[in-house]
């Protein structure tokens, strides 16, 4: 199979691994991204995904509670460039699109777009609007919504709306003491970014992959296979404690995890709290700054 410049590129922006382990990569999987980066991960050529420089779209999230306390949401709305993010416009209208969600709870970003606000205006109508007058593109991503029965909702901004957080707490103790101890989960959130909220959130394929790939990496580094098998699991447990908000170190007082601090807190409360819900956005992430030459550098340094 041909591999061309864009998909060096693509592979190369989702592992930050070096051009020619790209390259090669890919010929071993015949093309398949996806296949390409279990095959770098096992070889152990995976590096560190590179975070801000890469993250194309600015904008701004936000993240917005109900008046009773029980819905929590966040919003990202993107922009070409920081300084419109800073634009006092922009930041009105992620509020605006962000209360719209609240009142109005719309199943996907069409039905947010057509919702219409205090002015008489949609959604859609009031954002065409401000890039008219703004003279830049801007484009609402995405928005999600957390609810509880009983307990409370919490949000965290951090940085200004780079990162927004909800966390739902489910429970029947002191609204004061849950939203405490909400606003410093939130904050581990936005700080630690993890994947799942327990180690029984994580799908058995997830599992069955990574000791595949941990398997893998442990053979390729010449360890004796009768050792790989426990090398693993200890490799895997200390992934799992990385991924799992319960199983995490608390930035707080490294000396509790996650799941120790909110049993503490829920014995003081004499009732049980548990994390039924959290939403994390971040501003661009999963987007990749558009860059025209490199396709043509990476051609050139290949020979593609």
């Amino acid at each position: 199979m041909n591999i061309t410049a864009s998909m060096v590129k693509e592979l190369r922006d989702k592992t930050n691994a070096g051009m020619m382990d790209c390259k090669k990569a890919l010929k071993e999987t015949s093309g398949d991204i996806e296949k390409a980066i279990i095959y770098l991960r096992e070889k152990g050529l995976l590096q560190a995904a590179k975070k801000s420089g890469r993250i194309a779209s600015e904008g701004l999230t936000t993240a917005l509670i109900s008046a009773d306390g029980k819905k929590g949401v966040v919003i990202e709305v993107n922009s070409e460039t920081d300084f419109v993010a800073k634009n006092e416009e922009f930041k009105n209208f992620v509020t605006e699109a962000a209360q719209a969600v609240v009142e109005n709870s719309p199943k996907d970003l069409e039905a947010l777009k057509a919702v219409v606000l205090n002015d008489g205006k949609t959604v859609q109508e009031t954002l065409t609007d401000k890039i008219a007058k703004i003279g830049e593109n801007m484009s609402l991503r995405r928005f999600g919504e957390v609810k509880v029965d009983n307990g409370v909702v919490v949000d965290y901004i951090h940085g200004g709306g780079k990162i927004s957080v909800v966390v739902a707490l489910e429970s029947e103790g002191d609204t004061v003491a849950l939203t405490d101890i909400g606003k410093d989960l939130a904050m581990q959130v936005a700080a630690m970014s993890p994947k799942y909220i327990s180690i029984e959130d994580v799908d058995a394929e997830f599992l069955a992959q990574e000791k595949k790939i941990l398997t893998a990496q442990a053979l390729n580094e010449g360890k004796p296979e009768n050792i790989v098998e426990k090398m693993v699991e200890g490799r895997l447990n200390k992934q799992l404690k990385e991924i799992c908000l319960l199983e995490q170190v608390f930035v707080k007082d490294t000396d509790l995890t996650v799941k120790k601090v909110i049993s503490d807190t829920a014995k003081k409360l004499g009732s049980e709290i548990k994390v039924a819900d959290v939403l994390r956005y971040e501003v661009g992430e999963g987007i990749d700054k558009r860059s025209e030459s490199f396709a043509d550098e990476v051609a050139k340094q290949m020979g593609l």
